[in-house]
């Protein structure tokens, strides 16, 4: 198997961080994009989290600051998106109250 076709591992404590935050309100697309992971896997963390089957790699170590980086990525993203939402409600209004 070629070097960039190799499998990611994660450990459990990284996979509880994601779903943590898919569970906490964060969309899964945008949480995947900013871990740099695929949507699906982290699909696939929340359900098995759900059926409590959820196990890590161990092969990729995470340190606490890299997880709170990760945190405050999502919740970046999350409010750029709010902000771009509610930039467009608010020029959409002032076009129709004119």
């Amino acid at each position: 198997m070629s070097e960039s076709k190799r499998r990611a591992r994660y450990t459990v404590e990284y996979k509880l961080e994601a779903v943590r935050l898919v569970k906490g309100g964060q969309v899964a697309a945008v949480t995947a994009k900013i871990l740099g992971i695929p949507k699906q896997t982290l699909e696939n963390w929340v359900r098995l989290y759900g059926k409590g089957q959820l196990k890590g790699a161990g092969d990729k170590p995470v340190s606490p600051e890299q997880m709170e980086l990760a945190r405050l990525r999502a919740e970046n993203a999350r409010l750029r998106m709010e902000r771009d939402i509610l930039g467009n409600a608010t020029a959409y209004f002032a076009r129709v109250s004119k």
